[in-house]
């Protein structure tokens, strides 16, 4: 048996396969210690051999989660460096706000240390490294009680061999070292370093997480334990706890890998990623079956309306699949300004009190208890949590008139989802009524026909089992091993000396390569995807003007070649949908369009292969709710996957 463990915000999810057969689990999440939720949804699948996990671990340590303390970390660099992480660059968040603060260092100014070394920018060693200096400095941070320490030299992403001497000094009194040659080997010392010292405050926590779980399922019979990777692989356990910065964004990687996977078993070459959960929703995007991905991140930074504020956060130098996310989930709360205008997040309510009509406590009223009111969803969540009316409508009541208030609610919450996809497709230089949605998450099929037409979406895609969709899509990863090497001389021969190394410890390895590309004097790079090594300027051109409508008469340069390197993941079989048969229908009034409509309620298990679903409609299941709006039908796809395109 294998299965997969997501652990989002509000639930968590665990979906087993065994003999080709799905079991699927959907629970509360318990954030204070996560371990638990998810052994609690192990002993309800059943025992495996193995585990593939998503993890917010990473994420939730930066932005100061209880129980999740990060290490004293201390840094050595290059002396006259050392106040690289702190100086940063010039961006400025809010412009306009004289009061702004930078994010506080990880490293305060003195566990910071400098040692005389020097790597010129053609790789040449200009000074040896002074390992009496080094020495010096582990010991005051031994004395100042560091844990783990965080090691950047200037040019060493060229020539690491002074890195790799200090490393080898710092590992003699320091369990965790993080050096930035092995975590991003790239230019731009701010933002290696900023990368590098991440890592290192990291490396304890994850290791720590990863390790408890690891041996709690060992004891249950569990032989090994894969993580989601930002860029949308699996790494080994080994692995993300020696790069957690990998992990970051492992939860919302794992949908679009999914669909990923989904669009190209259905023929649907650009794909757009609609993950609507509890807390949040989430866009990405699928170009000719590849997941769109980037090299810029900031991490326990802010969004603003769905975008990255550039300054707001700490920079990490590592491929994460592109995704735009809003504050726009099932548990998002709804609430009136000062001025008395209705307002939508960005606070949720969480696993713990949750949605009003949770009855577990929660007196702030959701986007979950608007959808109920409105007869939207019904009164059963999975695992046969009821929901209580009487309770939603108490807390949109106290708002103003229930009715509107959660009519206006969904339409807030629409035009914010919209937003994200613009993000992911409008100002990528793409056309999103040229893209299919898929859908997922526990709310998204509620919200994703409203959406389409929204933007102008012709087909919608239901994937099977919406609700633990991003534990599925871990099913349908490959394991994935990244390496890259900084200004090549030669790219051809470059791939090939990254590629021998990976050969060496994975023999059966495929290969994926990018490179980062830009013209000279450009202050930041596009990352394309290098089939034939030739042709790097011609598809860089291509994807410089679909991006920005223009071209310059410029030398082109390659500043970094990344190669993955790929084995095939679980070799999983969706079920095959039902062949024959009518489904039950039952009516519920539900507001749609401004009235009360009476609407056919249907159980998507029993809906049967080619069965044509006319709107308004409402198909329910186990993890999700699907709303078909009047002008859309719906029909059944040989790989369980609900299609509803416009009539």
């Amino acid at each position: 048996m294998i299965i997969s463990v997501d652990v989002g915000g509000t639930f968590t999810d665990v979906v087993g396969v065994e003999s080709g057969k799905l079991i699927v689990y959907k629970g509360p999440t318990t954030p204070r210690a996560p371990e638990i939720g998810v052994m609690e949804g192990v002993k309800k699948v059943g025992v495996p051999q193995t585990v593939v996990h998503a993890t917010t671990i990473a994420t939730n340590a930066l932005l100061g989660q209880v129980n999740l303390e990060l290490p004293k970390i201390a840094l050595i660099t290059t002396k006259g460096f050392r106040d690289v992480i702190e100086i940063g660059r010039q961006n400025r968040p809010e412009l306009y706000n004289p009061f702004f603060q930078k994010p506080t260092p990880l490293v305060p100014r003195n566990l910071r240390y400098e040692v005389s070394e020097r790597v010129g920018p053609e790789g040449e060693v200009i000074e040896e490294l002074k390992e009496k200096e080094v020495n010096e400095a582990l010991d005051r941070a031994k004395t100042e009680g560091v844990t783990s320490i965080a090691i950047s030299f200037l040019h060493s992403y060229l020539n690491p061999s002074n890195e790799r001497r200090a490393k080898e000094l710092a590992e003699r009194q320091f369990k965790y070292v993080s050096v930035s040659h092995e975590v991003s080997p790239a230019p731009r010392e701010y933002e290696r370093t900023s990368t590098t010292v991440v890592n290192a405050a990291l490396m304890p926590v994850v290791k720590s997480y990863l390790d408890s779980l690891f041996n709690a399922l060992k004891s249950q019979g569990t032989s090994s334990l894969f993580v989601m990777s930002s860029s949308g692989g699996l790494i080994d356990v080994e692995e993300a706890g020696r790069r957690p910065v990998q992990i970051i964004e492992s939860g919302p990687a794992a949908g679009v890998v999914g669909v990923s996977a989904l669009s190209r078993l259905m023929g649907e070459s650009n794909a757009i990623s609609f993950d609507m959960g509890g807390t949040t929703a989430k866009a990405g995007t699928v170009v000719n079956y590849q997941v769109e991905t980037t090299q810029e991140y900031e991490v326990g930074g802010r969004t603003h309306y769905g975008r990255l504020v550039k300054g707001s956060g700490y920079p990490v130098r590592f491929p994460f699949v592109d995704l735009a996310e809003v504050s726009a989930g099932g548990g998002t709360i709804i609430w009136v300004d000062e001025s008395g205008g209705l307002r939508v997040g960005p606070l949720s309510a969480g696993a713990d009190p949750g949605p009003m009509c949770y009855d577990k406590g929660g007196d702030k009223p959701t986007l979950t208890d608007a959808s109920l009111f409105l007869g939207r969803i019904g009164d059963t969540l999975s695992e046969g949590m009821k929901l209580r009316k009487d309770l939603a409508e108490r807390g949109l009541r106290a708002l103003g008139d229930p009715v509107e208030v959660s009519s206006k609610a969904i339409a807030l919450a629409t035009l914010e989802m919209a937003r994200a996809i613009r993000l992911v497709t409008v100002e990528r230089g793409y056309d999103p009524s040229s893209f299919t949605m898929f859908a997922f998450g526990g709310a998204g099929p509620q919200f994703a026909v409203e959406l389409a037409e929204e933007m102008g979406v012709k087909k919608v895609v239901v994937t099977p089992h919406p609700g633990l969709f991003s534990a599925l899509g871990m099913l349908m990863a490959d394991m994935k091993f990244e390496a890259s090497i900084a200004y090549p001389r030669d790219i051809k021969a470059g791939f090939l000396e990254i590629e021998d190394e990976m050969r060496k410890a994975f023999p059966n390895a495929t290969f994926q390569r990018f490179a980062d590309v830009r013209y000279e004097g450009q202050g930041w790079e596009l990352t394309i995807p290098v089939n034939d090594p030739e042709k790097v300027e011609e598809e860089f051109k291509q994807k410089h003007f679909s991006t920005y409508g223009f071209l310059l008469d410029r030398r082109i340069e390659v500043v970094t070649i990344r190669s993955f390197a790929v084995m095939q993941g679980v070799s999983l079989s969706l079920p095959s949908p039902r062949r024959e048969g009518n489904p039950s229908v039952r009516w519920r009034d539900v507001f749609l369009d401004g009235q009360w409509v009476k609407t056919k309620i249907l159980r998507r298990e029993e809906i049967p292969l080619g069965y044509v679903v006319e709107g308004p409609a409402i198909v329910e299941e186990y993890s999700s709710t699907t709303l078909i709006k009047e002008g859309w039908s719906a029909e059944v796809h040989e790989t369980g996957s609900l299609v509803i395109k416009v009539n």
